[in-house]
């Protein structure tokens, strides 16, 4: 009989068969029993957007197909003049379709691509219906979107409930950052401009709720990555959505205010600053906070030095950046190592690596 493989154990909690905290605690075991941590060889975090070009071909068909319906209930909108009772009508007939093509496609194919494409043509059903919702009740913009935000937060939870597509995750988050800055132009405040949600010396409090839901979701991320430190189950990967959202707010939030000050000072709390990302990117095993910064680092070597000298940087940085890449796992081992214990260390992702033979 053939090894079991990760992706039998998947293809085992996608039919029922186990849970994947079984799944997980199974190959947990496996590894310890032949070595441990140290076998673990993963090379940089899980990330899949498609499995093959079918799936591309599907997320073609449903794109189409969506934008089909899109199509055919707006100039049905239009001609008849139902307005904004229909176009509710319309986005729950949606919704009720796709529900039925994520259980195929999500739950009996587990095809990844589609099931991304399927959560976005859901929260996109479930913001019409916000929106048909708001403009009925005769909502200002800022009430409309608020309104549009917060019902679609809802749905697309039920949908993470229901589905556990990793991408649903992300999706809540900018629905809740949405909701949230609905919630403060309401009050009249609006930003001058769409730097100022990340300034923290603009005017109003965009910046502060920003960075604020930035560390949220970095809680929770970091939540998830605990619960599942081998990283083979879809926890994991909703932490990786999450980093993704949070990451910039965080990082372009202090970034920008810092490189906005002229002073030479506030220069190098910058370079220190984006240090220490990186340095918590690496202890957390997620490259997302260290590619959030990269391009700070590019417009401060370019603002710092002139000429040559800044490519020359450029050139430096890239060539950083790649040997971190190719050594990732190796330095990592080594600033674990070098590391005190501390709180939630060994739910961490491994980082022993075995040395070549």
């Amino acid at each position: 009989m053939s090894d079991i493989t990760r992706d039998d154990l998947r293809a085992a909690v996608g039919a029922g068969m186990m849970t994947e905290a079984q799944a997980a605690s199974l190959i947990t075991l496996a590894e310890e029993r032949e070595g441990v941590r140290a076998r673990r060889s993963g090379l940089d975090e899980p990330f899949e957007l498609f499995k093959g070009f079918n799936e591309i071909f599907i997320v073609v068909g449903l794109t189409i197909l969506f934008a089909g319906w899109s199509g055919v209930t707006g100039l049905s909108l239009i001609s008849t003049g139902n307005g904004y009772v229909m176009s509710m009508v319309f986005s729950f007939i949606a919704m009720g379709v796709l529900i039925p093509l994520a259980r195929y496609f999500t739950i009996a194919r587990r095809m990844v691509a589609p099931s991304i494409a399927l959560a976005i043509m859901f929260g996109l059903s479930s913001v019409q219906f916000g929106l048909s919702f708001a403009a009925m009740m005769d909502a200002t913009f800022q009430g409309s979107w608020t309104v549009a935000a917060g019902f679609s937060g809802v749905m697309l939870s039920l949908y993470y409930y229901i589905f556990r597509v990793p991408f649903t995750v992300a999706l809540i988050a900018v629905s809740v950052v949405v909701m949230t800055f609905g919630f403060v132009t309401m009050g009249g405040t609006v930003p001058d401009r769409v730097a100022d949600i990340f300034l923290l010396s603009a005017d109003g409090p965009f910046a502060f709720i920003t960075i604020v839901l930035g560390f949220i979701g970095l809680g929770i991320a970091l939540a998830f990555d605990m619960s599942d430190p081998h990283r083979v189950t879809r926890r994991a990967a909703s932490g990786f959505w999450l980093h993704v959202i949070a990451a910039p707010a965080i990082v372009n939030t202090v970034a920008l205010t810092l490189f906005q000050n002229p002073d030479t000072s506030a220069k190098l709390l910058l370079l220190a600053f984006i240090m220490l990302m990186a340095l918590f990117a690496v202890i957390i095993d997620r490259r997302s906070f260290l590619v959030s910064g990269v391009g700070y680092v590019v417009a401060l070597s370019i603002s710092v030095v002139e000429g040559e000298g800044a490519f020359l940087v450029i050139l430096l940085l890239g060539a950083g950046m790649v040997l971190l890449g190719a050594q990732w796992e190796r330095m990592r081992g080594a600033i674990m190592g070098a590391l005190p214990d501390f709180p939630g260390k060994d739910r961490l992702p491994p980082y022993a690596m075995k040395e070549p033979a």
